[in-house]
């Protein structure tokens, strides 16, 4: 069956990186663009970053400079890169897949910035 599957997330200072990573099966991942998306506690769900099937990304300007978007398809894996994080980045990210009028949805993953 289809699933998305995100890991990497935690706990980290203000300033510090980390990489999270989005494991698919279950679909032609390389056809599909791949998006993270972030929610914090009473927001709304954000689009932070993409990937396109044929690799343009693109970013929600707050990230951008910050996060970095890439793709494996070999290996069927996504990845978000975040440096110089802040306590704003603190969100559950979700990794998402689309086609046209396919999208499936990762459980999340929490990423804390604090001191």
């Amino acid at each position: 069956q289809v699933q998305l599957v995100e890991s990497g997330g935690g706990l980290v200072q203000p300033g510090g990186s980390l990489r999270l990573s989005c494991a698919a099966s279950g679909f032609a991942f390389s056809d599909f663009h791949i998006h993270w998306f972030r929610q914090a506690p009473g927001k709304e769900r954000e689009l932070v970053a993409t990937i396109a099937n044929y690799d343009k990304s693109n970013y929600k300007d707050s990230v951008r400079g910050r996060f970095t978007i890439s793709r494996d398809n070999a290996k069927n894996m996504a990845f978000l890169q975040m440096s110089s994080l802040k306590p704003e980045d603190t969100a559950v990210y979700y990794c998402k897949a689309t086609l046209y009028l396919l999208n499936y949805w990762g459980q999340g993953t929490q990423v804390t910035v604090s001191s």
